[in-house]
C-alpha cells in the first residue's frame, strides 16, 4: 500500500442519518459513492483530501439544505468551483459542494449600472460573452476564464492578466448573498458608519456579526493601516483594511478571496466595465526575465491593459504537432504588453508610441507591434497555458505549485527574480518565470521532488526561505490564488502577532466551530502534508512503454495537475468531447484522470484493474486523442483507457462491440471473399437488426457497406497489366462507388514515368475494404507527382481497433508482422504515405508505445500524410487546379498527432477555398459511435458544431473530411456525402486531362 496521505479521521458522526437527511432535503446530486469521492480528492494543487461526501446542488435551495444538514451532524465543508485552485483550497475531508454543474445562471445584466447578478457556478467566459453584448466586460481574467467560476474567483480573489487595467475580483464585487454555516443568510457590501451601527443594533445573529466587526475594525484599526503590505496583488490572509471607513466598510470585498472559510457564497453583484472595441499587443524581448521586470515600471506610465512576462525555457515546453516558430522578437525573455483603442488602427498606434517612447533599462533588444489577431492568440495561448507547461520540462522532469504566484511591488520586481534566481541555485531547483509583470506577480512550477521524504525536507525549507524573501520586499507569498493549505503556514512571516489574531477573530465571527474550509489561513494545515505526490509513488506493471513518462504508469498519473481545460464548455480544439455533452466531472479528462490515480492510490478505489467505477469513468471516453495535445500536458487518456481496458477485461467476456468492431480487419477480410453477399445481409431489415444486436451496434446506425473488389486486388491487378496500357477499365466501374475519384479514366490512364523515385502506400482496412475509392485516388495523384507506387507485402494493419478497445495482446502482434512487412522498405529509405489519419497517427505514435525500439522509431519517422509527403518530397508538384469552396472536418488523431498546417497548404495551393472547421470531434471516433449505449453522446458531439454547419452549406460547397468516422457520421447523420482530399485531388487531375483531350 502505498503512503497515504488522507487527512486524519473526522470526528464522530452519524453519517446514516447525515446521508438521509441530505438525500430527503437535496433535489440535486448527493453522492458517497467510492468513484464520486475519488473524483474530488484533489484540485490543480499538490495537495489530495478525500472527501465523505459530494453534493452537486440544482438550486440554491439544495445549498442552504446541505449546509444545514452539515451544521445540524457537525461535518466540514467546502464549497468549490471549477476546481481549478492550486493552493489546495478546493478539497477538504467533509462535504464538497460543487456549484458548477448546476448553478449557472446569469441572472440579470445591467448595462446602465454596469453590474451583472449571477449565480457562484457561472463560468466566467459565459459571463464576458454576456456582457460583450452591452460592450462590457467582467475585469479579472485569470487564465482558466474558459472553465473557472465567479464563485471560485471570489473565494481565491482571483485576477489575471487585465489587473492592471481593472483590478482583482474584490476590486469588481459590489455584494455577495452569503449563508453562514449556522444558517444565517445576509446580503452585504458596503457599509458606513451609520449603516454599520444601524445593524449592529439589530437583536439578531446578523446584528451580533456587525456588532464584532465593527468592535474587531475599532480594535485593529492601526494595525490594518499600518501592518498590511500596500500593494494591489496583496491576495494573503483577510483583506481586513477593506472594513476600514475610509475604504467604505466593504464587507463584500472582505469576504472576497477567504477561500470559504468564513462563508458560502449563493449569489454576487459584480461590476462590469468597459470593454476597449479593439487591443494591439506589442511584445518586447530583453535579455532574461529580471531584465524585462526592470522595464516594467516605466510601461506602467503607459497605463497599458496588461504587462504580462514569459521566457525562452515556457517557450521550449510548448509541444504542438504542426506548428512551426512562435513568431517572438529575439531574446530571452519576453514582455506582453496590450493596449486599447476605439479601432484597430488607434490600437496599433498606440501600441507603436509606446514602443517609441521606452528608454533605458525598458528599451528591448528586439520588439513587434503585432497586428495580426491569429499570431496574438496563438501568443496569448502560450501564456495561458503556461501553468501546465511548465509542469513537465522537455526531458520529462517533473515540477509543482507551491511557491507558485508570489508578488512584490512591480518597481521593486527586478530585484526580487534576481535574489529569487540566487535561491533556486542555492536549492539547485529548476522552474519556469512567468506571469503578471506589470503587477509584480510570478508564477513559477518548480522541480521540488514532492515523492520522497527529503524532496519534502528541502521543499519545506526552500518555501520558508521564499517565504522571507518576498516580506523583505515589501510583498505576498499569494498574489492570486489565495494561501490555501500550500500558503497559510507562512502567513506569519508576512503578517505580524497582532494581525494574525485579526484574521482568527474575524473568522470567528463567521464560523465560531471551524466548520468551513478548516486549515486554510487561520489554523493552517502543515504545507508538507497530505501531498498528493507522496500517495502514488510507483504504478503496476504495463503494456504500453509511455517513453514521455520514463515508462512508469504512476508518473504518467501524476501528469494531470488538474488545470481543467478539459472542462471548457466552448472553444477550440478537441479536447474533451465528451464534457461538453454532459458536463459532468467523471467525464473530463481530469476527472478520468483522478480516478486513475486513485486507483493506483488504493484507498478509495480498492479493486484496482477491476473496479468498475474507473470503467464507467472511461466509458464515454471516445479516444480521440484531444488531451493529448490539447491538455497543457499531454495527457493521453486514450492510451490509459486502451491499457485499463486491457487488463479490466483480461480472462473476462468483453462488450460485444470489441468483438464486432475491435476486430473489424479481420471481418472484412471474410467479407471480402463475398461483399455483396454480406451487404445484403447487413442490410435485410431482420437479420440487418439481429447482427447488430449480436455485435453491440446501435439500431440506429446504418452498417457501412463493403466495397465489390478491395483496394490491393484491384492495385495488384493493374500492376499486372502492361506498362503503358490502360489498368482494366474505368476506376468507377471496378470499385462500384460513386464519387469525386470513381469517374472514368481517374486512374484508368497508363503511371506516368517514375521521376521522383518510389513511395510505400498503406492500405489501411477502411480504405481497403470499405472506402477504396480513397486509396485508388491516392495512387493516380502519387504517380502525376511522379512517384511509383508500391504497397506492403502481405496483410497489414495498424492495429488500432483493437488497442482502442483495449486488446493490446492482438494489437501488439498485428503491429509485429506490419513491422515486418515496412522494414525492408524503411531500410531502403522508402517513406510511407497513410491515408487514413487514425491509422497514419497509429502508426506515428501507438507503434512506438506497443513495440519500442529503434525499428519502430525508424517506421515512425517515415509515415507521412500525403500532404506531408507531397509537401516535403514533391513541393515543385503543381496540384490540379480545383477552384471550389470546401468545408473541412480535422480528424481527431490528426490534430493531436500530426497536424493539419500541409493540409491547408495543399488545399491552397490546388485553389480550395477552404473552411476548416472549429468543430473538435466528430462524434462517432470510430467504434464509439457505433456502440448502441454511445449512441446519444455521440450524435450529440457532432451536433455541437460539425453537423450543423454541413447541414448549412452550399450544395455546391465541398465537404472534406480525410478520417472514414467523419465522413460516416457526416453521411449518416446529415444526409451528406464527404469526400478524403485524394479524391478531390483525382477528379481535378481527371478534369485537367479532360480538358486538354478537348483543347
Amino acid at each position: 500500500m502505498p503512503e497515504t496521505t488522507s487527512p486524519a479521521a473526522l470526528p464522530d458522526i452519524d453519517l446514516d442519518a447525515f446521508q438521509r437527511a441530505l438525500r430527503r432535503d437535496v433535489a440535486g446530486t448527493v453522492a458517497f459513492d467510492a468513484g464520486t469521492r475519488a473524483l474530488y480528492t484533489a484540485d490543480a494543487s499538490n495537495y489530495r483530501h478525500v472527501p465523505l461526501g459530494v453534493v452537486l446542488p440544482r438550486t440554491v435551495g439544495d445549498v442552504v439544505a446541505a449546509v444545514a444538514a452539515c451544521n445540524t451532524y457537525g461535518v466540514p465543508l467546502t464549497t468549490r468551483g471549477g476546481g481549478t485552485s492550486i493552493a489546495g483550497n478546493a478539497i477538504g475531508q467533509g462535504l464538497v459542494i460543487d456549484t458548477s454543474r448546476h448553478l449557472t445562471a446569469i441572472e440579470e445584466i445591467d448595462p446602465q449600472q454596469r453590474t451583472a447578478r449571477v449565480q457562484p457556478g457561472v463560468i466566467l467566459d459565459d459571463l464576458r460573452a454576456a456582457a460583450s453584448v452591452h460592450g462590457l466586460t467582467f475585469g479579472p481574467d485569470p487564465s482558466t476564464h474558459s472553465r473557472c467560476t465567479i464563485g471560485g474567483m471570489i473565494g481565491n480573489n482571483s485576477c489575471g492578466s487585465h489587473s492592471v487595467a481593472w483590478g482583482t475580483t474584490a476590486d469588481n464585487v459590489e455584494s455577495l448573498d452569503v449563508l453562514l454555516h449556522d444558517g444565517t443568510r445576509m446580503t452585504v457590501g458596503a457599509t458606513g458608519r451609520e449603516e454599520l451601527d444601524r445593524l449592529a443594533a439589530l437583536p439578531t445573529r446578523e446584528g451580533r456579526i456587525y456588532a464584532s466587526l465593527r468592535d474587531l475594525v475599532t480594535t485593529y484599526m492601526g494595525d490594518l493601516r499600518t501592518g498590511m503590505p500596500q500593494l494591489s496583488r496583496r491576495v494573503s490572509g483577510y483583506a481586513l483594511d477593506r472594513l476600514l471607513p475610509e475604504n467604505g466598510g466593504h464587507l463584500a470585498r472582505a469576504l472576497t478571496g477567504t477561500e470559504g472559510s468564513c462563508v458560502t457564497v449563493l449569489g454576487a453583484t459584480v461590476r462590469l466595465v468597459e470593454s476597449p472595441p479593439a487591443r494591439t499587443l506589442v511584445v518586447l524581448g530583453y535579455r532574461d526575465a529580471p531584465a524585462a521586470a526592470d522595464a516594467v515600471p516605466e510601461l506602467l506610465e503607459h497605463n497599458p491593459l496588461t504587462v504580462e512576462g514569459l521566457n525562452e525555457e515556457l517557450l521550449a515546453r510548448v509541444r504542438r504537432p504542426g506548428e512551426g516558430s512562435t513568431g517572438l522578437p529575439s531574446g530571452g525573455a519576453w514582455l506582453m504588453v496590450e493596449v486599447g483603442g476605439a479601432d484597430a488602427a488607434e490600437a496599433t498606434e498606440r501600441g507603436k508610441a509606446v514602443l517609441r517612447s521606452l528608454t533605458g533599462a525598458a528599451r528591448p533588444l528586439d520588439s513587434d507591434v503585432v497586428e495580426d489577431p491569429a499570431h496574438a492568440r496563438a501568443l496569448w495561448r502560450i501564456r495561458e497555458e503556461g501553468s501546465g507547461l511548465a509542469t513537465r520540462a522537455p526531458d520529462g522532469t517533473e515540477a509543482w505549485p507551491g511557491w507558485e504566484d508570489a508578488a512584490v511591488p512591480p518597481e521593486r520586481l527586478g530585484s526580487y527574480l534576481r535574489a529569487y534566481d540566487r535561491l533556486m541555485d542555492e536549492y539547485g531547483y529548476r522552474g519556469v518565470v512567468y506571469g503578471h509583470f506589470g503587477e509584480g506577480c510570478l508564477h513559477v512550477r518548480v522541480d521540488f521532488g514532492l515523492d520522497h521524504a527529503e524532496g519534502r525536507v528541502r521543499f519545506r525549507s526552500f518555501m520558508e526561505s521564499a517565504a522571507d524573501l518576498v516580506a523583505e520586499h515589501g510583498g505576498s507569498v499569494s498574489g492570486e490564488h489565495g494561501d490555501g493549505q500550500a500558503r497559510s503556514e507562512l502567513l506569519p512571516r508576512m503578517y505580524g502577532d497582532r494581525i494574525m489574531r485579526a484574521f482568527s477573530e474575524f473568522k470567528s465571527v463567521w464560523d465560531p466551530n471551524d466548520r468551513m474550509n478548516p486549515g486554510v489561513v487561520v489554523a493552517p494545515r502543515p504545507m508538507d502534508a497530505d501531498l498528493r505526490q507522496a500517495a502514488v509513488t510507483s504504478g503496476p506493471l504495463t503494456v504500453l512503454d509511455y517513453p514521455e513518462d520514463q515508462g512508469d504508469f504512476a508518473r504518467a498519473m501524476r501528469r494531470c495537475v488538474g488545470v481543467g481545460k478539459c472542462r471548457r464548455h466552448e472553444g477550440s480544439g478537441v479536447m474533451c468531447p465528451s464534457y461538453m455533452v454532459t458536463r459532468d466531472e467523471k467525464d473530463s479528462t481530469r476527472g478520468r484522470a483522478r480516478m486513475l490515480f486513485e486507483m493506483i492510490n488504493g484507498e478509495v478505489i480498492t479493486d484496482g484493474w477491476a473496479s468498475e467505477e474507473v470503467r464507467d469513468s472511461l466509458d464515454l471516453c471516445l479516444s480521440c486523442k484531444g488531451c493529448r495535445s490539447d491538455c497543457p500536458v499531454n495527457v493521453d487518456m486514450a492510451a490509459y483507457k486502451a491499457e485499463f481496458l486491457h487488463h479490466h477485461y483480461r480472462n473476462r467476456v468483453r462488450p460485444a462491440s470489441h468483438y464486432s468492431m475491435g476486430w473489424l480487419p479481420v471481418w472484412a477480410r471474410l467479407a471480402a471473399a463475398a461483399p455483396a453477399e454480406v451487404n445484403r445481409a447487413g442490410g435485410a431489415r431482420g437479420l440487418g437488426d439481429a447482427l447488430k444486436r449480436l455485435g453491440g451496434i446501435a439500431p440506429q446506425r446504418t452498417v457501412p457497406e463493403f466495397a465489390r473488389t478491395t483496394f490491393t486486388r484491384w492495385f495488384r491487378r493493374r500492376a499486372r497489366r502492361q506498362e503503358g496500357r490502360r489498368s482494366g477499365g474505368p476506376l468507377g466501374r471496378v470499385l462500384g462507388r460513386s464519387g469525386a475519384a470513381a469517374q472514368p479514366g481517374a486512374g484508368g490512364a497508363s503511371a506516368p514515368e517514375n521521376r521522383r523515385g518510389t513511395v510505400v502506400l498503406w492500405p489501411d482496412t477502411f480504405g481497403n475494404y470499405l472506402h477504396p475509392q480513397v486509396p485508388a485516388s491516392a495512387v493516380r495523384v502519387l504517380e502525376d507527382a511522379g512517384f511509383r507506387v508500391v504497397l506492403p507485402q502481405g496483410q497489414v494493419c495498424c492495429g488500432l481497433t483493437w488497442v482502442s478497445t483495449g486488446q493490446l495482446s492482438v494489437a501488439r502482434q498485428v503491429m509485429r508482422r506490419s513491422l515486418r512487412a515496412l522494414a525492408p522498405h524503411v531500410q531502403a529509405g522508402l517513406p510511407v504515405v497513410g491515408l487514413e489519419p487514425s491509422c497514419t497517427a497509429a502508426l506515428r505514435s501507438d507503434l512506438l508505445e506497443m513495440l519500442p525500439g529503434h525499428e519502430s522509431e525508424r517506421v515512425a519517422a517515415s509515415v507521412y500524410t500525403l500532404a506531408e509527403f507531397l509537401d516535403t518530397c514533391a513541393p515543385d508538384w503543381e496540384p490540379p487546379q480545383v477552384d471550389a469552396k470546401a468545408i473541412s472536418q480535422v480528424h481527431c488523431h490528426q490534430h493531436a498527432v500530426i497536424g493539419f498546417d500541409a493540409d491547408r497548404t495543399l488545399m491552397e495551393r490546388a485553389g480550395i477555398d477552404g473552411d476548416v472547421l472549429d468543430s473538435g470531434c466528430c462524434g462517432l471516433a470510430g467504434n464509439f459511435g457505433f456502440e448502441a449505449e454511445h449512441y446519444d453522446v455521440s450524435t450529440a458531439v457532432g451536433e455541437r458544431v460539425l453537423l450543423p454547419a454541413v447541414r448549412e452549406a452550399d450544395p455546391q460547397t465541398l465537404v472534406l473530411a480525410d478520417g472514414f468516422s467523419c465522413r460516416t457520421q457526416i453521411d449518416q447523420e446529415a444526409g451528406r456525402p464527404a469526400l478524403h482530399l485524394a479524391e478531390v485531388l483525382a477528379q481535378g487531375l481527371a478534369d485537367r486531362d479532360a480538358r486538354r483531350r478537348q483543347g
